[in-house]
């Protein structure tokens, strides 16, 4: 592999990723906070608005986490043409059954590596190093999905391109962990909530993360660390949501109410 084509891949594996966050970014951003708010069928999670400032520094380095990203991407995709990683293109190669295990063995992994990393980059003195950037937007935005200083993103970049060395997946498979990551990313940093509570309430909002869940992150630090499950949340005590919104809780039952008194 020539660096002339490692740069040349680099490059265009940046224009397909900055592509891609404009696209979805803009698309809940648009949806959720341009059009007439009595159009908008999500619930607003906070009475902050952020201002063009936050939203410009969220698309600023948003873009530069973009070319982070470029780059292990740009290694995976080169080695895979020399045939040096697990990726792999044929149905018949491992069947359908270990496809779909694969999914979520990468998304699981992938949860657990950005739990543990996340909840580090909260002690005092790696936040003011690495995390820092990401929390000054206190009430975020979809634009500030991918927004991250050059450091932590290097750290979040680093996992997926090391499975696809050690974990066989199938191209396909990939690159639909790829748009859950990146649509998964925008919908937890919208400031809205786009599920309906009885889906929230129900098994796969006790389960999966939401703009709910991580909101709270962005407004209390110290919980909801994880990006795809509750799993980790929950297991290591720093899950928060139900306690925190009146409209996840369930409705009283009758006996808990107030009774109204004869006249």
């Amino acid at each position: 592999m020539s660096w002339q084509t490692f740069l040349a891949t680099t490059a265009a594996l940046y224009v397909i990723i900055v592509v891609r966050y404009f696209a979805v970014a803009g698309l809940f951003y648009w949806v959720l906070w341009k059009r007439d708010p009595a159009r908008v069928r999500a619930r607003k999670l906070t009475s902050l608005e952020p201002g063009r400032d936050v939203i410009a520094r969220e698309i600023r380095w948003s873009v530069i986490t973009s070319i982070v990203y470029a780059v292990p991407g740009s290694f995976v995709l080169e080695s895979w043409k020399n045939g040096g990683t697990a990726l792999y293109t044929s149905l018949d190669a491992h069947g359908v059954p270990y496809l779909l295990a694969s999914v979520v063995v990468y998304l699981f992994i992938h949860d657990t590596y950005f739990y543990w990393t996340h909840r580090a980059m909260h002690r005092p003195k790696l936040f003011r190093l690495l995390h820092k950037v990401h929390h000054e937007s206190r009430q975020p935005t979809p634009w500030g999905a991918f927004s991250f200083h050059p450091y932590e993103s290097v750290i979040g970049a680093a996992v997926i391109p090391v499975l696809v060395f050690v974990i066989p997946i199938h191209v396909g498979a990939l690159l639909f962990v790829l748009v859950v990551m990146t649509v998964c990313s925008v919908l937890n940093h919208a400031g809205y909530e786009v599920f309906p509570d009885r889906w929230l309430r129900g098994l796969p909002g006790r389960h999966l993360i939401s703009a709910a869940h991580h909101n709270l992150h962005h407004q209390r630090y110290s919980c909801n660390f994880a990006l795809y499950f509750r799993f980790w949340d929950k297991l290591m005590g720093t899950d928060r949501l139900e306690q925190a919104y009146d409209f996840l809780r369930p409705p009283l039952a009758l006996s808990e109410t107030a009774q109204p008194r004869p006249d």
